[in-house]
């Protein structure tokens, strides 16, 4: 038992989809695919926004931040995801799996509070648009996305030790394709009720508070858009907040179904599945959204190109 307990410090084994082999081929296939389509989706975000003046605004830099959250979300996981498609060998490193968790709950809840501060931005720009050159000046754009990362780290930094100290008994078999916290929390051999507490109490700060601004702030958009008289402005309201909204439910429907309930009680495949879902899909589609209902990122990249 102690030469067992030593390899769980060394080591754990990610079994995602062993059970399936036939599906782990096709799988790689399939997130290699998505991986790619991501990485060039966002990095191309990054590159229009930061090289065309006229993108120059709060809302894409809040766009921006946005890609490259995504980046460095997919990166934090789908990289192992593929060595372990690839091959037998299921193990990940005792310390690599503690950076994967900590990136992971750190861009998770940045992303949850970015995603609130993009509401705030839209609610400003179409709520106060005489005033929004003046309340959306880039000192408070900076600030708000600082609190946005360093909500994110504080996450990290309070639940990564906490899961990664769980007694294991030897169990070093992870359930899941990468070291998520509940995943974690399943294979540990002690009463985790208090870790789930915790972990339930930050999710409500976290997940819901940014939730609820946002529904707020999306219900005074919508009162303000239903008494535009330009057809033309309702439109492009429409547009711009339908595209973060969109985005908001794709996000937050999955966190909510994996954190916002006991550890013990969500199935194991579900779990994967939709983790999947929002560490690959989600950053992979949120490019595409962005960019095929909004004109002023499609006429970037227009000049961008005639330019080259």
């Amino acid at each position: 038992m102690v030469m067992t307990n030593q390899s769980c410090q060394e080591q754990f084994i990610l079994l995602g989809f062993s059970d399936r082999p036939q599906l782990e081929q096709t799988l790689f296939v399939f997130v290699l695919i998505f991986y790619l389509v991501t990485l060039v989706g966002n990095s191309l975000i990054i590159l229009v926004s930061r090289l065309d003046s006229c993108l120059h605004t709060p809302m894409y830099f809040f766009l921006t931040n946005l890609s490259f959250l995504d980046l460095c979300f997919t990166t934090s996981s789908i990289p192992q995801l593929l060595f372990n498609l690839s091959g037998p060998d299921k193990t990940i490193s005792y310390t690599g799996c503690a950076i994967q968790l900590f990136m992971f709950l750190g861009l998770g809840g940045t992303e949850c509070v970015l995603l609130a501060v993009m509401a705030y931005d839209r609610f400003t720009a179409i709520c106060k648009p005489l005033h929004y050159s003046t309340i959306m000046h880039p000192q408070l754009c900076w600030k708000l996305v600082s609190v946005a990362w360093g909500v994110g780290l504080l996450n990290s930094l309070v639940m990564s030790p906490v899961t990664m100290r769980l007694p294991r008994c030897g169990n070093c078999k992870v359930r899941h394709f990468l070291c998520e916290m509940p995943a974690l929390i399943k294979i540990a051999c002690v009463d985790t009720v208090a870790v789930e507490s915790t972990v339930f109490m930050l999710s409500v700060m976290i997940v819901l508070v940014p939730l609820a601004l946002i529904l707020v702030s999306y219900s005074c958009i919508a009162v303000a858009v239903l008494h535009m008289k330009s057809g033309t402005g309702r439109r492009k309201a429409f547009n711009t907040c339908g595209s973060h909204l969109t985005v908001v439910s794709l996000f937050y429907g999955n966190i909510i179904y994996m954190y916002m309930q006991p550890g013990n009680h969500s199935s194991q495949d579900q779990g994967k599945f939709l983790t999947l879902f929002y560490n690959l899909v989600t950053p992979m589609l949120n490019p595409v959204i962005y960019t095929l209902r909004n004109k002023d990122v499609k006429g970037a990249l227009r000049r961008l190109v005639s330019r080259k």
